[in-house]
C-alpha cells in the first residue's frame, strides 16, 4: 500500500506542476500584451499620431489605460477608433 500511495502522490505532484506551468505561461503572455498596449497608447500621444487625423491626442486616464492593458494592441485599436468616432471613454 505504501508504494501505491507514493506513486499517487508523485502523479498528483506532476499534474499540479503541469497546471501551474500552463497558468504561468498564459499569465506571462497576458502581462506582455498589457505592457505592449500601454506603451503603444503612450507612443501615440508622444508622436501626436491622432493629429494626422485631425483629432486631439487621446486622453490617458484610467479607462483608456484599463482598456489598453486588458486588450493589448486590440484594445488600443478600439480606443483609437472610439476616439476618432468622437465617443468619449
Amino acid at each position: 500500500m505504501d508504494i501505491v500511495g507514493s506513486v499517487a502522490v508523485i502523479i498528483l505532484a506532476i499534474v499540479v506542476a503541469v497546471i501551474i506551468y500552463y497558468l504561468l505561461k498564459k499569465g506571462v503572455a497576458l502581462v506582455i500584451n498589457a505592457i505592449v498596449g500601454i506603451i503603444i497608447l503612450f507612443l501615440l500621444n508622444v508622436f501626436h499620431v491622432m493629429g494626422l487625423f485631425g483629432a486631439p491626442d487621446i486622453p490617458i486616464d484610467w479607462v483608456t489605460v484599463l482598456v489598453s492593458a486588458i486588450g493589448g494592441l486590440v484594445g488600443v485599436i478600439i480606443v483609437v477608433i472610439l476616439h476618432l468616432a468622437g465617443i468619449p471613454l
